[in-house]
């Protein structure tokens, strides 16, 4: 089926950064075949009038845990929340089909807002794949390897077994793509970090984890090994292009200098970063020696949305603030980072985070009628500085639509809540034992 989207402003975000302010987009199956101005010279079997909405290619969060949806509005104020309630609550109270359920709700989300594209990491991932691939989503996915007991694993570590399981029955899916996810840096022993790596080599998949994030994680590399967590995986021989570094707020020059020198990509979440109190990450020094950045939202626990237009307006104001010039990271570098960037996070490029000819048929639609996306000089400032995830019309993943007048099509997200609702029983009388701290 060949699907013509015509008077629309188009963002390529390609490398030349066209943008056609009376452009079309011409979609057959799951690709695009045809980008321009005016009226496309094609045949079509459905015609779409965009109104002169904003056109863009779908956004890619490079950093999440979905199933994490039962968390949200949980301990949001309490410090050191991690081992104080989230590592004992998911231990006692996760389940294959909480992980299932939650992970389908996270979905509706991340559509709704026009992520087309998501990196997760957690337990029981299986399910969180099966949830992806049902629900039409583009998605990498990786099974958390980490030293202690866990939901789905008695023995500390048996994460790497189930990653690989993971790994065998997802590789080669279109749209779902497997990879190996250490934890952090200081919840893995060394030769657990290298046999992650040497998985992800062997399977030749990506490999992420939590990096240079906690003050705590600093100071324990500092004693133990005088070096810094980057400093750290360099010399393990665990930073390569296959490598994805969640957070990194606490980076040095030196460790910037090792991303670039290694070709290590990092995923950047403002939001949770800056509501934990941790820092902001120095992305502008990143992105000046070239190490490629991508946004992620971490869990709905840790930044409690997991849409992409929060983000961009969070990196905005951190990032002029840490360097003090209003004038930095302009709205079409931030926008870069949300869908090409992503893209190039995740060793994608050649397939999405752009609207090119023979790229899959990745996009989002903005519609510009409502009172908030009124004057549109600049598109990209609209997208970074007006847009909320309301704004949002029509997604396609892979050439199928998903979501049409803002809403999901096929998909009701009444009883995807309803049904999450029934399965969260267990968990929340689990919760009430920590309420005190919460």
């Amino acid at each position: 089926m060949r699907t013509v989207i015509e008077h629309a402003q188009v963002l390529c975000m390609d490398e030349e950064r066209h943008v056609y302010q009376d452009g079309y987009v011409v979609l057959e199956h799951d690709k695009i075949i045809a980008v321009g101005e005016g009226k496309p010279d094609l045949q079509a079997d459905r015609q779409i009038d965009a109104c002169g909405g904003i056109l863009m290619p779908g956004m890619v969060n490079v950093h999440s845990h979905i199933p994490m949806i039962p968390f949200r509005s949980m301990g949001d104020d309490c410090p050191d929340r991690l081992r104080k309630f989230l590592f004992p609550l998911e231990l006692e109270a996760m389940t294959p089909e909480l992980v299932y359920r939650a992970s389908r709700y996270a979905i509706c989300e991340l559509l709704l807002s026009g992520v087309t594209t998501v990196l997760d990491m957690y337990y029981f991932e299986d399910q969180v794949a099966r949830a992806c691939d049902e629900m039409g989503i583009r998605a990498w996915v990786g099974e958390t390897v980490i030293n202690m007991e866990t939901c789905d694993s008695k023995e500390p570590y048996g994460g790497l077994t189930l990653c690989e399981e993971l790994i065998k029955k997802w590789k080669g899916h279109d749209r779902i793509h497997p990879m190996a996810a250490p934890h952090a840096t200081n919840t893995n022993s060394p030769e657990m970090l290298k046999a992650a790596y040497d998985l992800a080599c062997r399977y030749d998949v990506p490999y992420t984890l939590h990096v240079s994030e906690m003050d705590y994680e600093m100071e324990l590399f500092r004693k133990e090994y005088n070096q810094t967590p980057i400093e750290f995986l360099y010399d393990l021989g665990v930073l390569s292009d296959r490598t994805i570094a969640a957070h990194c707020i606490h980076a040095t020059d030196h460790d910037i200098a090792l991303f670039a020198e290694t070709n290590t990509r990092v995923a950047h979440c403002v939001g949770a970063n800056t509501k934990g109190g941790k820092g902001v990450c120095p992305v502008y020094d990143m992105e000046n020696r070239g190490v490629t950045v991508g946004v992620g939202t971490d869990g709905p626990s840790s930044g409690n949305t997991l849409d992409l237009f929060t983000q961009f307006k969070m990196i905005a104001s951190a990032q002029k603030t840490r360097y003090h010039s209003r004038g930095i990271f302009p709205a079409d570098q931030i926008v870069k980072l949300g869908t090409i960037g992503g893209a190039k996070v995740l060793g994608a490029e050649q397939e999405i985070g752009s609207i090119e000819a023979g790229k899959k048929a990745d996009l989002v639609l903005l519609e510009t009628d409502s009172v908030n996306m009124f004057p549109a000089y600049n598109p990209y400032s609209v997208i970074v500085y007006s847009a909320r995830p309301q704004n949002v019309d029509k997604v396609w993943v892979n050439g199928a639509q998903l979501v049409e007048g803002g809403r999901l099509l096929g998909v009701d997200l009444k009883k995807e809540r309803e049904e999450l609702s029934a399965v969260m029983g267990e968990f929340t009388r689990r919760a009430e034992e920590y309420k005190d701290i919460l």
